[in-house]
């Protein structure tokens, strides 16, 4: 498994990740959640559905922190039906190119709220996947960026129902970003996701970790008790609004 590797060399404009996320999540208009009791919109509506980004070098999927964070919750949610989704999006290298998992992870958010209001939608992810969940939910867009005509701000407060928990694996810290560009914006959850939001970080993990030098830590989330940690804030999450 190679998802202890770095995010890669090279990290895009600061404008191209603000833009790409505001572009995707601009038009989810989606209707407020009717009611807090399991999913009824119709029969292929679930009562949770887990929506997570994988790590960089990950097959496609929700990979083996997502995995292990679904097998966790499903062994806590007893009879309630959870969905998996796995953000569609590189996990490569080119770290450009996870402005796809932005707006993949927007719109499926989207087609959620729209279709199956009451099923409760928890954001993931790990690693670059972290970074991709976390810049979902951005509040504000940073001075000095320009928004792209006909864009209004970023993702709409009545998404923010639908969305029960935000669990982030390995994000990368401030101190990380800032080794690769200078101008990269940091990662920060919005203000309508902060309550309802876990940032997990092993110990010397070198991604989130400050002074972290341990590469094997950014690989343990899988199998570190993290994986029962996030699933444990999640059901607490959940259990006031199914």
């Amino acid at each position: 498994m190679r998802s202890n590797r770095f995010f890669g060399t090279s990290f895009p404009p600061a404008l191209r990740w603000i833009a790409a996320a505001v572009v995707a999540a601009a038009a989810l208009i989606g209707p407020q959640a009717s009611g807090l009791a399991a999913a009824a919109d119709d029969t292929s509506c679930s009562d949770v559905e887990v929506v997570f980004a994988r790590g960089t070098f990950e097959a496609p999927g929700v990979g083996a922190t997502g995995q292990a964070f679904v097998d966790a919750l499903n062994a806590r949610l007893g009879g309630k039906t959870v969905d998996v989704y796995g953000v569609n999006y590189p996990a490569s290298l080119d770290f450009q190119a996870a402005t796809d998992g932005i707006a993949d992870a927007a719109n499926r958010i989207e087609a959620i709220a729209d279709h199956c209001a009451n099923t409760k939608i928890v954001l993931g992810g790990y690693s670059q996947g972290a970074a991709v969940a976390g810049y979902t939910t951005t509040d504000n867009v940073p001075d000095g960026i320009a928004l792209p005509d006909g864009v209004a701000g970023t993702l709409p407060p009545a998404i923010a129902s639908h969305v029960a928990a935000v669990v982030l694996f390995g994000t990368p810290s401030d101190g990380f970003l800032n080794l690769i560009a200078h101008n990269a914006p940091p990662i920060t959850i919005g203000h309508l996701y902060t309550a309802k939001a876990i940032e997990l970080c092993a110990a010397g993990d070198p991604i989130c970790f400050p002074g972290g030098r341990d590469r094997a830590a950014h690989s343990s989330y899988k199998d570190n008790g993290m994986a029962d940690q996030a699933a444990d804030f999640t059901v607490r999450a959940l259990t006031t609004r199914l």
